[in-house]
């Protein structure tokens, strides 16, 4: 395992460890409201911190942009993309499908990745060039040539509903020609599940950094691939440098992900 992979898994272990505990201690749990639909809990911050201090132990001088404001501008070319608790709202209701999300970048592209399900024991991890594995074993993306048959995932935008005709109408022309879709509430473990042949493809617009970094590079390293809506640039890139004109994710093996993106236009 990569050295920086490795301290990135002790970090997401720890982290879950955090989670847990606040899991099966919900009654005392303090929700916030970050905007409309959108909450944090002390949980999150207090693995947000936890991750970053595991990291900053071996790496002082990296840069952290984590979900929960834990952004520190380091001294070098690396930068940790962090989301502590993916999947906030399944959390706070008891529904275990959550998952630490931990990436790393060197000099603007993502070079390491770990999405770690503390209720499930389940560790995916990726490096650059080196593939990705679930608990040490090899991940590929499924072979489906077309949408039949295929097992989808994705989320309606639930802050801004604004477009929500819109976002239907798209649904609803990829759902017609599909098997069936999901929607579980944790973009990062879509896209894991996406790397591990669980779903064929994926699908969602107005995520941040921290909700696709490290899953990108899994589906990536799994033999996928990840473009916007129009079949273009990753979305990462396009996230990190103009926020506003971030163009949704599609992820799976390069058959679907071209299926889904004629129907999404």
């Amino acid at each position: 395992m990569h050295p920086m992979l490795n301290i990135a898994v002790r970090a997401a272990r720890a982290a879950g460890n955090v989670i847990t505990r606040g899991y099966e201690n919900r009654s005392d749990l303090e929700i916030q409201s970050k905007g409309a639909h959108d909450f944090v809990t002390k949980i999150d911050k207090e693995a947000e911190l936890t991750i970053i201090s595991k990291i900053q132990q071996s790496f002082p001088d990296h840069s952290f942009i984590g979900e929960e404001g834990g952004n520190i501008k380091g001294n070098s070319d690396f930068t940790w993309i962090i989301d502590p608790l993916d999947g906030t709202s399944n959390f706070i209701t008891g529904i275990p499908h959550f998952a630490v999300s931990i990436a790393l970048m060197f000099k603007g592209r993502l070079d390491q990745a770990v999405i770690f399900d503390p209720i499930r024991g389940e560790l995916f991890t990726a490096t650059k060039g080196s593939g990705a594995q679930l608990n040490g074993y090899r991940l590929r993306c499924t072979k489906a040539k077309d949408l039949s048959n295929t097992l989808l995932a994705t989320a309606i935008p639930f802050r801004n509903k604004s477009n929500l005709e819109d976002d239907l109408a798209k649904f609803a022309k990829v759902f017609k020609d599909c098997g069936d879709i999901r929607r579980s509430g944790s973009a990062a473990l879509d896209l894991a599940y996406v790397a591990a042949g669980r779903y064929d493809g994926y699908w969602e617009k107005g995520l941040k950094a921290w909700d696709m970094a490290a899953g990108a590079l899994l589906v990536k390293e799994s033999g996928g691939l990840v473009t916007d809506y129009a079949g273009n640039n990753d979305p990462l890139y396009t996230e990190m440098a103009t926020p506003s004109s971030a163009n949704g994710l599609v992820a799976g093996n390069p058959r679907v992900v071209q299926s889904i993106v004629k129907r999404l236009q």
